[in-house]
């Protein structure tokens, strides 16, 4: 499939950060998009990239009433020598995939986006920052376009793909949060969309994410919505406990996303000699061996904090410390072994690292 492109015009182009230490998170994007299109009679079609800009959307686009939505988020990192790489890009697409088709979206061309995104990249290349932690974010999306009131799915949709250069996801930068265990709200039941990604995830958790913060804590664990007991979530992380014998995080059980930083730390803690468990953990579990020093380290796992320490749990009223309150070792190491791949500083003995320029 032909990809179009339309470059912005010299004199509308947006104004690229120039300091890059504020960036923050999600709040600048580049000069382009990708976009492509799919009817039930054409299939996918009409790939394009254009200069950002606005989706034209009629107020009885399918998305609007019945979030018939899926979306990805990656990360390009710029090189110590000026060039530019994708970290695992394969996986997302997958996942990508598997979230469209539980949620009735019809398969797109993996391939055709790949591509699609290394040529997005590319032109924007100016926009993928060097500073330290920095990165261009990449969100592709999908959403049902038809214009039409019913339950069905649409016969429309319309991916895109637009790009964004952040800094780190918390202000903390790698510095630990401590998170609030949530037993009130869930966030997905077995036999939902858990482990899709899709918007209808979030929305119903940032409730309670804003009343934990409300309360001073950084993030929200999640347990499962049948017995209000086993840890499922952080937070938009996968988390692992590192216990004096083992490292241990939720099984992939329809409930979680599987996360690409999920997979890569469970191949890099095997890798170390540590035994790894994808196995249900309860929060008594969690509670009990803090009290004993049995729990070393709590860590999130993510793409937009890569990983995540965990300073301290506040479960039914009282807050638990874990270990000094300082980012654990094992923590650090994954996180250091981790960027050094993705920023091309290190060997990369798993083909993880793809380079675009």
């Amino acid at each position: 499939m032909d990809i179009n492109v339309t470059l912005v015009k010299e004199h509308l182009k947006r104004l690229k950060p120039t300091d890059e230490s504020t960036l923050g998170w999600g709040k600048y994007f580049s000069n382009h998009m990708f976009l492509m299109d799919y009817k039930q009679d054409k299939g996918w079609h009409n790939s394009r990239i254009i200069p950002y800009g606005l989706i034209s959307l009629e107020p009885s686009a399918a998305v609007l009433h019945y979030a018939q939505q899926a979306y990805e988020g990656l990360k390009a990192y710029r090189g110590p020598r000026g060039e530019v790489y994708l970290f695992r890009p394969d996986q997302n697409l997958k996942r990508l995939s598997r979230s469209c088709d539980r949620l009735c979206i019809p398969a797109y061309p993996e391939d055709v986006i790949l591509e699609a995104m290394k040529k997005l990249i590319s032109i924007d290349a100016d926009w993928v920052p060097s500073a330290p932690v920095t990165a261009l974010y990449i969100r592709p999306v999908i959403i049902a376009s038809e214009t039409f009131i019913g339950v069905r799915p649409s016969n429309e949709y319309l991916f895109y793909i637009i790009t964004s250069p952040v800094g780190a996801y918390y202000p903390e930068g790698f510095a630990p949060v401590s998170i609030f265990v949530e037993d009130n709200y869930i966030r997905a039941a077995s036999g939902g969309v858990g482990e899709a990604k899709t918007s209808a995830n979030y929305a119903p958790a940032l409730k309670a994410q804003v009343e934990a913060q409300k309360k001073g804590f950084s993030q929200v664990l999640w347990l499962d919505a049948k017995h209000l007991r086993f840890v499922e979530e952080v937070g938009t992380m996968n988390i692992a406990f590192k216990f004096k014998n083992e490292v241990a995080t939720a099984p992939l059980s329809g409930t979680i996303l599987p996360g690409v930083t999920r997979s890569s730390v469970l191949t890099l803690c095997r890798e170390f000699g540590l035994k790894v468990s994808e196995r249900s953990i309860a929060i008594d579990e969690i509670i009990s061996k803090l009290k004993t020093d049995e729990l070393e380290e709590v860590f999130g796992m993510g793409t937009a904090a890569v990983i995540a320490p965990v300073s301290s749990i506040h479960y039914k009223g009282q807050t638990y410390a874990i270990g000094s309150g300082q980012s654990g070792s094992l923590a650090t190491k994954l996180f250091n072994s981790l960027i050094n791949i993705q920023y091309g500083l290190a060997d990369d003995s798993h083909g993880w690292r793809i380079r675009v320029i």
